[in-house]
């Protein structure tokens, strides 16, 4: 099948899980309802001790809140591959699938549809946690140059996640299972230095936080919107983002392949 064919198909998958994201608009609030209560949480009943811990000229809960924030955010990032494995996994269940593959569409349209629809779902879920975390005193300093790269760093950070996502939800025997095969990702940014800093852990666990994916993402994040060092940080990320994509990826189209529908 011809590119423009299959972008055309693409396009037309994107449009109908984007009508069922607003037909259906609970997984999209998970996603920022989960990282909402969590910020509330750390900076209004933990934010006042550790923000004192920072150090800094301001202290307190008005330092935490500029150091939690892009932690907070990479953790709705994190939270949103739940909802893109359950939409996988019905679409398998409710025999969606096999209809698609009785039809003359490109395959790849199929599983490009579900990425692309969760990374607009994520990134409509952040722009609500970034307004509530700008109502709870988050002040960065970036300009349109650093915005537009922190936009780019989630977008690419979502659509690396949405890769693995698919495949686990096509990998599920049922949607409940989909449901749960996600959980451990949305773990990570809370070992990381997402919520305290990464010198101030354990040791054993202070390597972990120190080498897993979502701290270099984090701390480029947090470089962008407040300025702060980011160092060799933005490469790191980058080649997670592509090594995680890619081997979603390449799982997602195997399991597209290989397995029948239910």
């Amino acid at each position: 099948m011809s590119v423009p064919a299959t972008l055309a198909d693409s396009r037309t998958m994107l449009r109908r899980n984007l009508q069922h994201a607003v037909r259906y608009p609970s997984l999209t609030l998970i996603v920022a309802a989960v990282p909402i209560v969590f910020l509330l949480l750390f900076v209004y009943v933990l934010g006042g001790t550790l923000g004192a811990g920072l150090g800094g000229p301001g202290g307190g809960r008005t330092e935490y809140v500029t150091y939690v924030v892009p932690g907070v955010l990479l953790l709705a990032v994190a939270g949103a591959p739940q909802g893109t494995a359950i939409a996988v996994a019905m679409d398998m269940t409710e025999g969606i699938i096999s209809r698609f593959r009785t039809m003359s569409i490109a395959r790849a349209s199929v599983l490009t549809g579900h990425v692309v629809g969760s990374v607009v779902q994520t990134l409509v879920g952040l722009a609500v946690v970034l307004a509530v975390a700008l109502l709870v005193g988050f002040r960065p300093d970036a300009g349109p140059v650093e915005w537009l790269a922190a936009t780019g760093l989630l977008a690419l950070a979502s659509f690396a996640l949405a890769w693995p996502a698919v495949a686990m939800g096509l990998a599920s025997p049922t949607v409940e299972a989909a449901s749960n095969l996600p959980m451990p990702l949305s773990l990570l940014p809370f070992l990381g230095s997402g919520f305290v800093p990464v010198d101030s852990m354990p040791a054993g666990l202070r390597w972990f936080a120190e080498y897993q994916p979502f701290t270099p993402m984090i701390e480029t994040l947090r470089g962008l919107l407040t300025g702060t060092a980011i160092g060799s940080s933005a490469w790191v990320a980058g080649a997670w983002c592509a090594g995680i994509a890619l081997v979603g990826y390449l799982w997602a189209r195997r399991g597209y392949e290989r397995r029948p529908a239910r």
